[in-house]
Parts: C-alpha cells; sequence; structure tokens
C-alpha cells in the first residue's frame, strides 16, 4: 500500500461520482474496497496533512488504499478534477501511520458501485 487517498464531499452523489472518477479517468489502484469515513475525521486529516485551518466542512467522506505512488495519484488529480476534494496521504505524514491501523475497523461504503472499465486494444 504506496498511499491513501481521503475524500471529502458535499453529499454521498459527489462522494461516489469522485471515488469512480479515480478509477475510471484517473487509472488509479484500489487496494480494497472505498470505506467510510466520518465527516469530521476527513476534515481533521485534512488539517493534519494540509497545514492550514478548515475553510468549509464536508457532508459526506470516504477513504481508499492506493497502490499507486503517492506522486502519480497527485497528478492524476490535477488532471481529472473530480467533484470532491482528495487528500493523497502517504507515509511522508505524521497520520499515515494512524490511518493505516483504523482502516480495517471501517465498514466499506454501501452505496459504492466499481466502474466497469474497458480495457484498450
Amino acid at each position: 500500500m504506496e498511499s491513501f487517498a481521503v475524500i471529502r464531499a458535499d453529499d454521498p452523489a459527489k462522494l461516489n461520482t469522485a471515488l469512480s472518477d479515480l478509477q475510471r479517468h484517473g487509472g488509479l489502484t484500489f487496494t480494497s474496497s472505498p470505506k467510510e469515513l466520518r465527516p469530521d475525521s476527513a476534515d481533521r486529516i485534512l488539517m493534519n496533512v494540509m497545514k492550514v485551518p478548515l475553510k468549509k466542512q464536508c457532508k459526506a467522506a470516504a477513504i481508499v488504499a492506493l497502490s499507486d505512488d503517492p506522486g502519480v495519484a497527485i497528478d492524476v488529480l490535477g488532471r481529472i478534477h473530480p467533484p470532491a476534494h482528495v487528500i493523497i496521504v502517504s507515509s511522508r505524514h505524521d497520520i499515515y501511520a494512524k490511518i493505516n491501523e483504523c482502516l480495517q475497523g471501517l465498514p466499506e461504503i454501501k452505496d459504492y458501485m466499481a466502474p466497469v472499465i474497458q480495457k484498450r486494444a
């Protein structure tokens, strides 16, 4: 597991769209199913990683482990512009170990369906 993507959204529909966009348009590889994250936890992760005060609280949040290199994942975000705020957390962040410990105890997102991705010939 190289990194985590923490997704903060205004509503569950935007959350699911952002998760699908990461796979479909960004080509990122999830190592497990996306997990439900409490919005306040996602907000705290943002403040910890970005070292800035929170401007707006989210209403829906998720976290997913990525097998992709953190730098690649960040580049993908700049290219695809998902409809939610996505934070990439790597092992260089202080909170990485705590997230890694807690990830297994989080419930999977109930309504998320992974996109069907057509392989190009």
